[in-house]
């Protein structure tokens, strides 16, 4: 099944599609472990610095061969897509889906970018996903409060032909400094306006159960997790560090690596409503 008709499917069963991001073979291996444990579908997100760090070809190759070695039904998905150069090589290196991220250019520009992004995904068969309203990514003041509004929404979903909307109702990207509160009756008024397009929700890593299962509930599909992956990776990994001198990395590595499968098989419960 292509992602899209996925995400429309599980959106009308009110249930969720974790996305989760990969840095290395450590932690695409604790990802997949975890779905397919649980027998659940999952995307695997590449940034711009993944991308770099481990090479294009090289990190899709990982992706496309663990789904297949761990037999899950999965996607590859660029995160943040800042450039349409950026998205044509990842369509070029056989992605399935690319995100293009105009949310801090003005409306009309936005537009601009993500319909050049969609006319060159069609011809792939891919799915792509944009991003309106202020989700504050690392290092960004969590402070602004730029929400999604239904109305905009709307029309950004019928000007460009974009698959699913990522939307700001409340979280931010990286961890919070304080509980996090998602807006639902906004997320109740653009999934009323928009009926064109699946919604996706940046920033989950800290989210509170309850939220999230409500977020889902009323009408959120595609769920992204990211920085909980690399945090309980690293400090499990410092833990292990600290109380042996191990030099094999073959011993020490498969402990972190199934720190994040427990990590994502509880998110897949979360976004699955078990």
């Amino acid at each position: 099944m292509n992602l899209k008709n996925k995400l429309k499917l599980l959106t009308e069963e009110k249930r969720g599609l974790l996305a989760t991001n990969f840095y290395n073979l450590e932690t695409l291996h604790g990802v997949l472990g975890a779905a397919q444990q649980t027998g659940d579908s999952i995307i695997l997100q590449l940034t711009q610095s993944s991308i770099d760090y481990m090479g294009l070809n090289t990190a899709v190759a990982m992706g496309r061969e663990g789904l297949k070695q761990f037999g899950v039904e999965g996607w590859i998905h660029l995160d943040h897509g800042g450039s349409v150069d950026l998205a044509q090589s990842c369509l070029d290196a056989g992605f399935d889906s690319v995100m293009i991220d105009g949310s801090e250019l003005p409306f009309s520009e936005n537009v601009k970018l993500t319909q050049e992004v969609v006319k060159r995904a069609k011809s792939y068969g891919a799915h792509v996903e944009a991003e309106l309203g202020f989700v504050a990514k690392l290092g960004q003041s969590h402070a602004h409060n730029g929400f999604t509004q239904p109305q905009e929404a709307k029309q950004f979903v019928e000007e460009t032909g974009v698959d699913a909307l990522a939307i700001s109702i409340g979280t931010a990207h990286g961890f919070y400094k304080e509980e996090p509160m998602l807006q639902i009756d906004l997320l109740k008024s653009i999934v009323a306006e928009v009926t064109e397009a699946t919604f996706v929700l940046h920033g989950s890593s800290g989210v509170p159960e309850s939220q999230l299962r409500t977020a889902i509930q009323n009408g959120i599909c595609k769920v992204n997790l990211a920085t909980e992956i690399k945090n309980i990776f690293m400090k499990t990994l410092q833990d292990i560090l600290t109380q042996n001198e191990e030099i094999d990395l073959r011993k020490v590595f498969p402990k972190a690596t199934n720190a994040v499968t427990e990590l994502v098989k509880g998110k897949l419960n979360i976004v699955n409503n078990r």
